[in-house]
């Protein structure tokens, strides 16, 4: 690796596994600190551990819900008392409970929006509030391609992932006279992850009358490099995001998506 960010502090929420670790292993990587955040503490100390063995980085586990500000706050907190600083956050956690619109039970509609979007806007609160100071800083959240164009029977997600690059737009526009850059990052169908093997393959298998190998036969055909979105992709755009090679980049949302999303 190149250690474009040595000696950086950062936080990466949602990252006991899946995306959210392997954003935080790529981090630690490039030389950066890394706190990993999540709702389950032991995912989070495990992923801390294994970062910790392989690189010798300076990293901690925290348990942080998203959606309560005061838990964000005392990352962000805890954070800064240890390393002085936040250079980066990236706000990875967020959840799915796809189904049709009159069949959804409403609290979990609500729930997808509250850990999507209001538990972006309190860790983008929050690292603001540090980096104002600070005079500079990288807010990055990890959207989706369903913040571009509508997803069928995944209403909830969709208008998280919609209002995000909203909030990413505004809060582009309010921190740049801070020396502060946010953007967002929409990747593609991530099959290999922990949520299409542990809930979506066997959820849209039963809905459709296929085996999982063909859900995801489906889903790679959608995209015109014929793959699936992988962890590297993702964290290879984060790197240059949060670099000052995309010093000049603010309120954006890149596609990481193979071509299926173009706007």
């Amino acid at each position: 690796m190149t250690g474009k960010l040595e000696g950086w502090s950062s936080i990466v929420t949602g990252a006991g596994r899946g995306l959210g670790e392997a954003l935080a292993f790529r981090l630690a990587s490039e030389g950066s600190n890394v706190a990993i955040a999540d709702v389950v503490f032991d995912a989070a100390e495990k992923a801390a551990g294994n970062i910790r063995e392989k690189f010798g980085a300076d990293v901690f586990a925290t348990r942080t819900d998203v959606t309560d500000l005061g838990q964000v706050a005392a990352m962000v907190d805890q954070t800064v008392e240890r390393w002085g600083k936040l250079d980066l956050m990236v706000a990875n956690a967020g959840i799915v409970h796809a189904g049709a619109a009159v069949e959804v039970d409403p609290a979990l509609w609500r729930k997808v929006i509250s850990v999507n979007l209001i538990g972006y806007f309190n860790c983008a609160r929050e690292a603001a509030r540090v980096m104002i100071p600070q005079k500079k800083g990288v807010i990055i959240q990890i959207n989706s391609k369903s913040g571009k164009r509508g997803s069928y029977k995944n209403s909830a997600y969709a208008a998280s992932k919609f209002a995000g690059l909203g909030l990413t737009q505004s809060l582009a526009l309010e921190l740049a006279e801070h020396g502060i850059r946010v953007n967002a990052i929409c990747p593609g169908n991530l099959l290999d992850s922990p949520l299409w093997k542990d809930q979506l393959y066997d959820e849209y298998s039963k809905r459709w009358g296929v085996t999982p190998e063909e859900v995801r036969r489906r889903y790679e055909e959608q995209v015109p490099l014929g793959r699936g979105c992988a962890y590297d992709d993702v964290a290879n755009v984060l790197i240059f995001l949060a670099s000052d090679e995309a010093s000049y980049m603010t309120g954006q949302a890149i596609n990481v998506t193979g071509g299926q999303e173009m706007r």
